[in-house]
């Protein structure tokens, strides 16, 4: 049969495979059909080919789904594009240790602590990207916003549902913490994120204050020891020094 014979029986195929959302086959089939370069190739490995575009049209797809849900601030933040030259305490070696995500798989935190302009929340996002370009579902949120959902929550009725979400969240990466003092009702809803995700789950916290004033910051001495026993436990601890080039002026955008 010719190839102009043959179009009609392609074209019908490719619709069955979009309609069966093989999309990925359709293009890869689309190619070989318009490439003269697959002609001398067997049946099989063809056939593979066509396998191969559609794991990967898959993976694509679910790549662009879990960046989307990730809600990054910095969602181009890379590795690449931190400036380890800049005098601010930031070790490469640490940082690509990190970029591997193997911390995530041992259910281990990271604390970024530094002064404002420092990049905190920039490598917080590049932690965030890399894991979701592992497959990691991730979550970037600041905790005022954090606590206010949560709030909502508790007066909606949706409280017990939201933890839920939170706790299926596998990097949580909270941002501004300690920026307010805590309330009480704030207090024991964090104390109940960290408890749902400790040993199991893994959270960034980037914070312009050392670790040792948190327990001023959290208040109530019993719940701040709880809290932070639950976050700096097994935690990679980032300290960040000010300079005289904020990372703002480096790169549009860093806090």
């Amino acid at each position: 049969m010719s190839t102009t014979g043959r179009q009609p029986m392609i074209e019908a195929t490719i619709e069955k495979l979009i309609a069966m959302k093989l999309s990925g086959m359709a293009e890869g089939l689309k190619e070989q059909m318009n490439n003269h370069a697959y002609k001398d190739l067997s049946f099989e490995e063809r056939l593979g080919i066509l396998v191969d575009s559609e794991k990967l049209s898959r993976e694509n797809r679910q790549l662009k789904i879990l960046l989307s849900h990730a809600h990054l601030r910095h969602q181009n933040a890379c590795f690449e594009d931190i400036d380890f030259r800049t005098r601010r305490g930031l070790s490469k070696d640490v940082i690509l240790k990190l970029s591997q995500s193997e911390w995530i798989r041992s259910h281990q935190n990271v604390i970024i602590v530094g002064p404002t302009g420092s990049g905190k929340t920039y490598i917080a996002c590049a932690l965030g990207n890399s894991a979701v370009r592992y497959g990691i579902r991730t979550m970037y949120v600041r905790l005022p916003r954090l606590a206010q959902e949560l709030k909502i929550a508790k007066a909606d009725g949706s409280f017990v549902k939201f933890l839920s979400r939170l706790q299926r969240i596998r990097l949580l990466i909270i941002d501004d913490w300690g920026i307010n003092p805590f309330t009480d009702d704030e207090r024991r809803n964090f104390l109940e994120i960290m408890e749902d995700r400790h040993g199991v789950r893994s959270t960034i916290i980037a914070s312009q204050f050392p670790i040792d004033t948190w327990h001023d910051i959290i208040g109530e001495p019993t719940l701040a020891d709880a809290i932070c026993d639950r976050i700096v436990h097994n935690a990679h601890k980032i300290i960040l020094k000010g300079g005289e080039d904020s990372m703002r002026k480096i790169y549009s955008g860093l806090t």
